[in-house]
């Protein structure tokens, strides 16, 4: 299953409660946090209701390996509750496990023409990106 990378862009300030909320569920808490997930329509459906704060897309497999390489931080904890109810959430990748969230830099030369509150298609930054999020990670990294 194809992987995708979605990153923070923009503050929540004066934001919608249930914008906040997905915010929250997809562990983007702070700008320019990327966190990675399997692709499916739950998780899309998620990303489109904080598409005017975020940017997205199809990650590739040299990408992803150079950002768990200079950004990935262990997971150290335990996999699940005392009472196994709930499981925490990690990401494995080569048999280890690593934190969900990579914090990353501000990109250089800027996410773009029209800054941060333009979609990608409109020469912005947030939306949509395809194959052209992994340019983004790596000014990124």
């Amino acid at each position: 299953m194809s992987k995708i990378a979605v990153i923070r862009i923009r503050s929540a300030i004066r934001a919608h409660p249930d914008v906040l909320h997905t915010l929250d569920l997809l562990k983007l808490k702070h700008s320019n946090h990327c966190v990675i997930f399997e692709k499916n329509p739950a998780l899309l459906g998620m990303v489109n209701r904080v598409k005017d704060y975020t940017t997205w897309g199809d990650l590739d497999e040299a990408t992803l390996k150079l950002l768990i390489e200079k950004r990935g931080v262990l997971w150290e904890g335990r996999e699940t509750d005392s009472k196994k109810k709930y499981k925490y959430t990690c990401f494995e990748f080569n048999g280890k496990k690593y934190l969900p969230v990579f914090k990353l830099n501000p990109p250089t030369k800027g996410y773009g023409r029209k800054g941060v509150k333009t979609s990608f298609t409109n020469s912005g930054a947030l939306g949509d990106r395809k194959e052209k999020i992994n340019d983004l990670i790596q000014r990124m990294i």
